[in-house]
């Protein structure tokens, strides 16, 4: 069965960020969105504006690995069904919503550690834009035009 694509932006939101808090999840729709909204670079040139190819792109979202450091993923989004939240979020999102403070960001993660890093990816391409909830967010530097 394939999801709409309001049911595949709430799955990968609750599966990315469900323990995250209203602008948590925001944040982390606010951050897919810019993938697919981004007219430059990596996420343009393979994902076309498209946000299954976004989500579905190779080594983006632990949500969508089955395996992870040759274990089972037991939090995908084909396990985890959305929430009403999760929906409401979505339809934010993709009306055209964002979280502020995020801004363009292309990147986030969570450090496990209360500071975030100045760079990433390692390549260099994002910097550091603003911590929200456990998760790190970054917005694409010049380097991320040549990617």
């Amino acid at each position: 069965m394939s999801y709409s694509v309001r049911e595949l932006l709430a799955r990968i939101i609750k599966c990315e960020a469900g323990g995250e808090g209203e602008n948590g999840m925001k944040a982390v729709a606010t951050v897919v969105m810019n993938r697919v909204r981004v007219p430059y670079g990596e996420y343009q040139r393979v994902c076309q504006g498209d946000l299954r190819k976004v989500v579905f792109q190779q080594g983006q979202f632990d949500c969508v690995r089955s395996t992870l450091y040759g274990r089972h993923n037991p939090q995908t989004i084909w396990a985890t069904p959305p929430e009403p939240i999760h929906y409401e979020i979505a339809d934010w999102a993709l009306a055209g919503n964002r979280l502020f403070t995020v801004g363009y960001s292309l990147w986030y993660f969570n450090p496990f550690q209360p500071t975030c890093p100045n760079i990433f990816p390692r390549n260099g391409s994002g910097s550091f834009q603003v911590h929200v909830g456990q998760h790190c967010f970054y917005n694409p530097t010049e380097l991320y035009s040549q990617t």
